[in-house]
């Protein structure tokens, strides 16, 4: 017959099992319920479809056609970008316009920046810059344009036209009080990002090899990786001083036709698009080494990619409000649980009481 030590000891043992048990299953209900913190998505312009496409970003497997084919007059995108407000804004190049497209949902909700506004003729890429108003690159102008970022109200030439020898731009970004722009002269060119005062050349003209610089980005080492479309590279420059340092991306390396987007994901490896092939291509962050197509080639009707953004999805709404007060089946399940415990507890106590 077992002693009362021993029963004391067995209570416990039950107790602390029917505990953890009902702790554990209540902490994986709720870590399920937010797995969007950890999603990401990918999306990336199909310029000859005229389509914004959705991509998941840890596997590359199509999840569906974000804005549709030639919505509220999208022809040919070139750039993307989401904005404070969350929403997703594209440069149609032929139309000479900036859309924007609900962050959620993908449905068109205005043209933004109206055809040819402030001399917008062929918008490449776009940003929003450190004072929260859009910038785009004017190729055929040879400037950079500011648009007010609530408005899309025309502001002025940012930098203005031939600026510092400025070219044909196609992308630009703001990093520590500058402003970073490809020049069709191959250079890439530094400008005040506060003023749009011609800085100096930061990269010069063919340095490295390189030849119709498009789309950059710097990465975590702190250096300039610039897409040379005209030797299908990526080149690796010093973010301090602009020198040369490698061919991150060699030529043609992984079937790599005509770079367009440059990113680094949330693995930390490079991403870039390859116009040519319709692909999304996928290198090694540390070493340049091609891995994969991470987006295949015409997944999803993928067709000439320009360029593509990473996004971590918006949190879902909240439910509407219940007219009724009757809990939910997950209420139910949450309030079972709460008596679970009460009663485990209950029974740990009482049987303290009676060993004791």
């Amino acid at each position: 017959m077992e002693t009362k030590r021993e029963l004391k000891k067995s209570y416990f043992i039950h107790a602390n099992y029917y505990i953890k048990v009902v702790f554990l299953t209540l902490l994986i209900s709720i870590i399920s319920g937010i797995d969007y913190i950890n999603a990401q998505e990918l999306f990336v312009t199909s310029s000859i479809t005229n389509e914004i496409l959705r991509y998941d970003s840890n596997t590359g497997a199509f999840i569906d056609v974000f804005v549709t084919s030639g919505s509220g007059g999208l022809s040919n995108p070139v750039g993307l970008v989401f904005g404070p407000d969350g929403n997703l804004y594209v440069s149609s190049f032929n139309t000479n316009e900036i859309l924007r497209y609900d962050g959620v949902t993908g449905d068109f909700i205005n043209t933004f920046v109206t055809a040819g506004s402030g001399g917008l003729l062929g918008p490449e890429n776009l940003k929003f810059g450190p004072d929260g108003n859009l910038y785009v690159c004017n190729i055929n102008g040879s400037n950079v344009l500011r648009y007010d970022g609530t408005t899309g109200a025309f502001i002025d030439a940012f930098v203005t036209a031939s600026s510092g020898g400025l070219t044909g731009p196609v992308d630009l970004i703001f990093l520590d009080g500058n402003l970073y722009v490809g020049s069709g002269s191959n250079e890439v060119l530094r400008y005040s990002s506060s003023t749009g005062t011609f800085l100096g050349v930061f990269v010069t003209a063919g340095s490295g090899g390189l030849n119709l610089p498009g789309f950059m980005t710097f990465g975590l080492d702190g250096n300039l990786y610039v897409g040379s479309g005209g030797t299908n590279q990526i080149l690796r420059f010093n973010g301090a001083t602009g020198n040369f340092i490698d061919a991150f991306v060699t030529a043609g390396s992984g079937g790599l036709n005509g770079p367009g987007g440059v990113e680094f994901g949330p693995d930390n490896n490079l991403y870039v698009s390859s116009f040519l092939t319709s692909e999304v291509l996928r290198y090694n962050g540390t070493t340049g080494a091609f891995i994969d197509a991470f987006v295949t080639a015409g997944s999803g009707g993928l067709v000439r990619p320009h360029s593509f953004v990473f996004r971590i999805p918006l949190p879902p709404p909240p439910p509407p409000p219940r007219a009724s007060s009757i809990p939910t089946l997950s209420e139910w399940g949450l309030i079972a649980m709460a008596a679970v415990l009460g009663v485990v507890g209950y029974i740990v106590i009482r049987r303290r009481k009676v060993t004791a």
